[in-house]
């Protein structure tokens, strides 16, 4: 049985916020180099880069940038599996949730 996972989306946000910075910086681009690249904002990708927030039109273009969007797409394409969430605490007590 699959764990219940408590993340929220301020943390995934972060999380996508330091891979772009990160693969920026592996690419040696400048902020304002890949704001030029993407076509995104400079004073945008720095929000982002500090807050996680942004549009996802404009998170698109800063992948592509970066990386291959086929992964980010490839993610859809999976099944994701059916999960019974617990409705009473004894399940959550009982199934490890």
């Amino acid at each position: 049985m699959r764990k219940l996972n408590l993340l929220d989306e301020h943390e995934v946000q972060q999380a996508y916020a330091q891979y772009i910075r990160l693969r920026r910086k592996q690419l040696k681009l400048s902020r304002e180099a890949l704001a030029e690249r993407s076509t995104v904002p400079m004073a945008t990708l720095k929000k982002f880069e500090l807050t996680g927030q942004i549009s996802f039109r404009q998170l698109l273009l800063l992948w592509q940038s970066v990386d291959d969007l086929q992964r980010l797409y490839s993610l859809t394409l999976q099944q994701p599996p059916s999960i019974q969430l617990p409705t009473t605490i004894e399940e959550v007590l009982n199934n490890g949730f």
